[in-house]
């Protein structure tokens, strides 16, 4: 008896992506099954980067196959393909950027510059072409991170400019073109100019992901941001304290008002786990970013410990998920990342370069 397309859908039916928690044919990842006598060819697309579980999946649904009677050798060629993603209306996407995550929070100090570089750097290494923008005009800090201070970008044309690149992550920030100890005493208008220029004058190239490290609050640098950027979703950082969780909430109503989803939020700063003797210790109290989720049915990504080497990382240029990839931490940032990228590979296509323009004119 023959082998048909059903009998293999049926099998790959069974099997789960552990990263999104639906079948593969559900989620609609298979694709091209070829039968060639008993042996079987298949191709499994996910819509995020997974370079670390690609060969686990593929193990996974080759097993699945594997396990139809009659059937020979199983092939499958899993990978990615990264989408542009619909963002609020009447809002164009940037040239040469798919998707942009805004990583935000309500106040200063709770660890979002850290969080945002260690997620774009997790993205890098599951496999997508991701920049950062360092929208924090008055306190710069990526240009420290990404061991790039000092570094200054380069115009070919006169006109954009070309990102710096760490790690193989694209960046920009006004720290590249400011001293370290320039203040920056500028008024509301003039920081979302900077912004303005730096978002579109940047020549990114061919990114699946803009990273863009907001800054703290929710004035009118945000409010600008979030009305005239092309934003697929926000992540929220906070620390479990009450105090930062009371501005984190500010921040996540503000993105609901402009209608940006939120993807998530992430705890920082949760737990010290002592270095001498091992003692943990919820030295900003326990599961408030949990709560907060639970609150206003948002997902809560993960949590990070409170841990000097994260910080010592990042000062000195290099972040936890390079610094320490193997580590547990980079494990947890990484973790993130995907959920982060799922969450936007569910979201609606951008269909606005699909139509076309509508021109009224006197005839």
């Amino acid at each position: 008896m023959s082998l048909t397309e059903q009998q293999i859908k049926t099998a790959l039916a069974a099997a789960v992506d552990p990263n999104t928690g639906k079948d593969f044919v559900a989620g609609k990842a298979v694709k091209n099954i070829r039968i060639d006598g008993a042996d079987v060819f298949f191709d499994i697309e996910l819509g995020y980067p997974a370079k670390t579980q690609i060969e686990t999946v593929r193990q996974q649904v080759q097993a699945a196959v594997s396990g139809v009677p009659g059937v020979g050798k199983v092939v499958a060629n899993v990978y990615s393909k990264i989408i542009a993603h619909s963002v609020q209306v009447g809002v164009k996407l940037l040239p040469g950027v798919k998707n942009i995550i805004a990583v935000a929070s309500g106040k200063g100090g709770v660890g979002k510059s850290t969080t945002a570089v260690n997620l774009a750097l997790a993205l890098v290494q599951e496999g997508a072409r991701v920049g950062i923008l360092d929208a924090d005009i008055y306190g710069p800090s990526q240009p420290q991170m990404l061991g790039l201070a000092g570094e200054q970008p380069e115009s070919k044309d006169g006109q954009s400019m070309e990102p710096l690149e760490a790690y193989g992550l694209q960046a920009m920030s006004i720290g590249f073109m400011v001293d370290v100890e320039t203040p920056m005493v500028w008024r509301g208008p003039m920081v979302a100019q900077a912004l303005d220029q730096m978002l579109g004058q940047t020549n990114w190239h061919d990114l699946d992901y803009l990273i863009v490290d907001m800054p703290p609050g929710t004035g009118d640098v945000q409010l600008s941001m979030a009305q005239k950027v092309p934003v697929t979703g926000a992540v929220i950082v906070t620390t479990p304290q009450d105090i930062a969780l009371i501005d984190a909430r500010k921040g996540l109503k503000m993105f609901e008002k402009v209608n940006i989803p939120i993807l998530g939020i992430v705890e920082n700063m949760s737990i010290h786990i002592c270095s001498n003797c091992g003692h943990a210790e919820h030295i900003f109290g326990e599961g408030g970013g949990q709560r907060m989720g639970d609150d206003y049915d948002v997902e809560f990504l993960g949590s990070l410990p409170l841990e000097m080497a994260i910080r010592q990382m990042a000062d000195g240029g290099k972040p936890t998920v390079v610094g320490a990839p193997d580590s547990r931490t980079a494990e947890i940032y990484r973790g993130i990342a995907r959920r982060v990228a799922v969450k936007i590979a569910e979201k609606a296509k951008d269909m606005t370069s699909k139509f076309p323009n509508i021109v009224v004119q006197n005839t």
